[in-house]
Parts: structure tokens; sequence; C-alpha cells
């Protein structure tokens, strides 16, 4: 269903409203004073403005009484199934071995793998948890410290950057470059312009096209080149120029071990398809999806989808390999999501929690809900492939990329 065919979106609180004003306030000043501004700048500032962005904030963003529901808050099959693909990785690295998630959302995640390593016997080092929101942090903290073991609590480290020190382990991120500042480009004439954000005559932000600068221009012949054609006048669409300096950044410490991805997008030639004239940019408000990154911002959740060819490729230019990538139906299956629910199923103390069980799985695997919309890509470096689980390499489908 085209989003804007949607139900009309809630009304937001006057506090609500008054805390968009507040950022729309500060975009409005910094336009004014330097001018237009990149799109991928204002989504930075709409996403993680201190105080006013959308993650910065103290709004809750996370579940059914957010705006979005991500795999890790349906229950806990999500997380014992990536636990137990990602296990062999953390046995053949030995003791050494630590692992580091991107962006901890509510600590859904963290909590359910934490334990699902314990019950394996491959507890990593340390767990942690790069987390840019301060709002965030003290709320996955706080969530932590009530539901763990003290043993396992202890292993948890919130870091505000990417390890600088030498590392060996597993980086996991869920729906992560989803939510990275996207560059939005247009072509006209045959020439590559980027969108910029201004200021109409009554002070309300609108979009301008202009010429793009030799980053982005770059990576968009890059694109069209890989495509063998080029783009049609009018063609508008997202790209991410920054995304080899990005996987430089968060994984160039990562000595030994693997990074596991899962977001929602397509390989390169599904990406940019002809007809996919006006890219995959949404917004998210209260579980409705609309595409004006305009309204309201710092209550709305930006993103768009993912080209999962190029974090191949930057995955590539940071040295790693692809050792599979598949779509999150099949990741789960192949990492056990069916022994997982067979045995939350018995230990389910009533008809309630085994129906909830039931309704995750669908939401998981469902080709219409997160099943195929959804993928998942592992990239290695310094070990053996071999020690991956073998399941999970006879499903890859890296060749589509």
């Amino acid at each position: 269903m085209n989003p804007s065919h949607r139900s009309p979106l809630p009304e937001p609180s006057a506090d609500e409203r008054t805390h968009s004003d507040r950022l729309l306030g500060m975009l409005r000043e910094q336009i004014a004073a330097q001018g237009p501004m990149a799109f991928s700048q204002y989504m930075e500032r709409c996403l993680y403005a201190p105080g006013l962005g959308y993650y910065s904030a103290g709004k809750t963003k996370f579940g059914e009484a957010g705006d979005f529901v991500t795999a890790p808050e349906l229950g806990e099959l999500f997380a014992r199934c990536v636990a137990a693909a990602v296990q062999p990785i953390l046995a053949s690295l030995g003791e050494s071995a630590d692992f580091l998630e991107l962006g901890g959302g509510s600590g859904a995640f963290a909590l359910n793998a934490l334990r699902a390593f314990d019950a394996s016997g491959t507890l990593p080092r340390s767990y942690g948890i790069l987390e840019p929101s301060a709002d965030l942090r003290e709320r996955q903290r706080e969530r932590l410290r009530d539901a763990l073991a003290p043993r396992l609590f202890e292993r948890v480290a919130w870091l505000d950057r990417p390890p600088e020190a030498d590392w060996r382990g597993v980086l996991f991120a869920n729906e992560v470059i989803d939510a990275l500042p996207t560059t939005r480009f247009a072509m006209r004439h045959g020439e590559v312009y980027e969108e910029h954000v201004v200021l109409d005559g009554e002070g309300r932000l609108m979009r301008v096209d202009r010429p793009a600068d030799a980053l982005v221009a770059g990576a968009v012949r890059h694109v069209e080149r890989d495509l063998g054609n080029p783009f049609a006048d009018g063609y508008r669409s997202e790209i991410l120029p920054q995304l080899p300096y990005w996987m430089q950044a968060i994984a160039g410490s990562l000595q030994a071990g693997a990074m596991l991805f899962i977001d929602y997008g397509y390989v390169r030639r599904e990406f940019y398809l002809p007809e996919r004239n006006d890219g995959t940019l949404r917004a998210f408000y209260r579980h409705r999806v609309h595409n004006d990154p305009f309204y309201l911002p710092g209550l709305n959740d930006l993103t768009a989808s993912v080209d999962f060819t190029a974090l191949a490729e930057a995955g590539n230019s940071a040295g790693f390999a692809v050792a599979a990538y598949l779509p999150q139906s099949v990741f789960l299956i192949d990492a056990g999501l069916q022994q997982a629910f067979e045995a939350a199923y018995e230990q389910a103390v009533d008809e309630a929690g085994r129906y909830r069980l039931a309704q995750e799985v669908k939401r998981l695997t469902m080709p219409d809900q997160m099943g195929e919309r959804f993928q998942a890509m592992l990239l290695t470096r310094g070990m053996d492939v071999l020690s991956l689980p073998a399941t999970l390499l006879a499903s890859d489908r890296a060749h589509r990329l």
C-alpha cells in the first residue's frame, strides 16, 4: 500500500508539537545563517541533534508504545537465533572474544542474547553496546541491571565511540544502516544533483536540488557503471557515499571475527529499479508510515532501505569478505528458529504465551512481514570461514549481490 493512502496520522500532543517546533527553530536558524542544508545533514539533525533529535530525546521509540517495532521487541527468539549463529565464531576465538552491538535500542536484544550466550557456554569476555544516545543508554542500563544476574550485567559496557584498540569477536547491527543519514540525489540533463533543504518565503522547509560535489557524483557514477545503465532524467534516490568510511571507523580495529548486519533493503539492481524513481526514504510516526520528511521534525524516525551491494563493497574495502547473504527468514531458520520456538513453547506458562510465540515466528519469517523484506549479511576477517554454521553457508545467496 502506498504510504500516502494510509489512515491519517495521529495528532501530536501539545508537548510533542512544542518539542518539534524547537528543533524546527534550530533548523531554520542554521539554514538562514549557512544557506541550503544537504538532506543528509537535515536527517542527521532530525535523528541525533542533542536533546531534540528523534533518537536523542526522551520519547519512547520502540515497541507498541513507540513508532515502530524491531525484531528484538517481538520476543526472545530473534536474539536466541543470532546468538546461535555466531556462537561457533565466538567459540573459535576463545576466551578473548568480545561482542559489540551497534545501537542497543531498548536493550531487549542484549538481554536475551546474553542469556542465550550464557546457556550455550559461550559468554563473550565483554558485551559492548555502542550507543550515541544518552537517553537510550540510560534506559538500556536500567533494563539490563534489573533483569540480568549480576555476573552477566558486569560484562556489559557502554561505548560512545568505536573501539580504538584491536579486538576479536563479533559486531552486530540490527536496523542500523537504514538510520544512517542518507544523501538524496537527483538526475537532471545527465548531471548529478544533490537534494538540499531550504526555507520558502514563509519559513517552511522545502527541498531544492544543487549540483553534487565530487564525492556524491562519483558515488552515483559508480552505481551507474555497476548497473550498466545511466539513471534517467528526473530519477531520484538515496546513496551513502560515506559508507566505506563509516565501515572503516566502526570495524577497522576488529582484527579477527565477524560482522552481522540485519536490515531491510535490496541488492543494488533491485534498489535502483527504474520504477523506484523517488527512492526508498520514509518516515515512521506511531506505527504509521508516510513519505513527508518535513512533517514534525524530531518526532519521526526517518529511514531509507539498504543497498546491500554497497554494504558488501564497504566491507570488502575494510578488509572483510562476505561469508553469507540471505533473507532474514532463511537466516533465522538455519540458525535454529524451530528448536528455539519449541523450547520456548514448552516453557510457556499459558495459552496467551504460546500464541505470542506463534505470532512472533510469523512476524519474523512471513514474506509479507519481516521474512523477505529484511536481509542478513555476515562478513568475516582473520578467521576460518568453516567455523560458521554449515546451514548458513549452504543457504548463501551472495551471488545475487
